[in-house]
C-alpha cells in the first residue's frame, strides 16, 4: 500500500475542484486567484505569502460538492498544484507549508496530498496529523492519500482513533475496501469498553464490526 511511485497530478480532478471553487468566488476574487496562480510560475517564493493568506483572502466557507472541504482548502490545493517545481523540491515545499502552518494550512496540505506527484513524500505529514487530537486534521489525513499510502497497521489505528475522537467514519477513504477482521475485533473491544464504562458507542461503529 505504501510504494514509492509518484503519481502525476490528476489534472481533471484538480480542474473539478477549481470549478467548484470559482463558482462561489466573486469576479474580483476570481481575478485575484488567477493572478496568484500565474505569479507562482515566475516566482515560486510567492507561495510563502499566498498559502497562509488563503483563508483571509478568499474565505473559509464550505465548498460545494466536496464534503468537508472549505474554500481555503481548495485555494491551497490550486496553489500547490501550480507550484512549478517537482520531485524533492516539491516535497520540501509541501512539508514546509505543513510544518510552519496553522491548523487550516495543515488541513489544506493534507487535502492536497492525493492530487500531488510526491509519492511517499507526504507520509510523514499524514503520520504527524494522526498523532494529534484535532478531529479536522484527522479527517483530512484519512483521505485517498492515506488509503493508498498508509500501511495496514497504521491505517487500522487511525480508523480506531476516529471512533475515540468522534470523527465520522464516512470521512475515511476506502473504509469498506481496507477494513478487515483485525480492525473489526479492535472495534468490538472498543465498543465493549465503552458499554462497560456506561458511555455511548458511536452509531457508525457497525461499519467496522460488520467485517468479522
Amino acid at each position: 500500500m505504501n510504494g514509492n511511485t509518484a503519481v502525476p497530478v490528476d489534472a481533471a480532478a484538480v480542474r473539478s475542484v477549481e470549478a467548484s471553487l470559482r463558482s462561489v468566488l466573486s469576479p474580483p476574487k476570481n481575478a485575484q486567484l488567477t493572478a496568484e496562480l500565474e505569479q507562482l510560475v515566475s516566482d515560486p517564493a510567492a507561495l510563502a505569502s499566498s498559502f497562509p493568506l488563503a483563508g483571509r483572502s478568499f474565505g473559509r466557507e464550505a465548498l460545494p460538492g466536496r464534503a468537508g472541504w472549505t474554500v481555503d482548502d481548495a485555494v491551497r490545493l490550486l496553489l500547490l498544484s501550480r507550484f512549478p517545481e517537482t520531485g524533492g523540491r516539491l516535497v520540501e515545499e509541501v512539508s514546509v507549508r505543513y510544518r510552519h502552518g496553522d491548523a487550516g494550512e495543515r488541513r489544506g496540505v493534507l487535502r492536497a496530498l492525493p492530487f500531488l506527484p510526491i509519492g511517499t513524500g507526504g507520509l510523514p505529514l499524514v503520520e504527524d496529523a494522526l498523532r494529534t487530537n484535532d478531529p479536522r486534521l484527522l479527517a483530512a489525513a484519512l483521505g485517498p492519500y492515506a488509503q493508498v499510502r498508509l500501511d495496514q497497521h497504521q491505517w487500522r489505528h487511525a480508523v480506531l482513533k476516529c471512533l475515540f475522537l468522534g470523527v465520522p467514519l464516512t470521512v475515511v477513504a476506502g473504509l469498506s475496501e481496507r477494513a478487515d477482521p483485525e480492525l473489526a475485533l479492535m472495534a468490538h473491544s472498543f465498543a465493549d469498553e465503552r458499554r462497560a464504562a456506561g458511555r455511548p458507542v458511536p452509531a457508525d461503529t457497525w461499519l467496522i464490526t460488520s467485517h468479522l
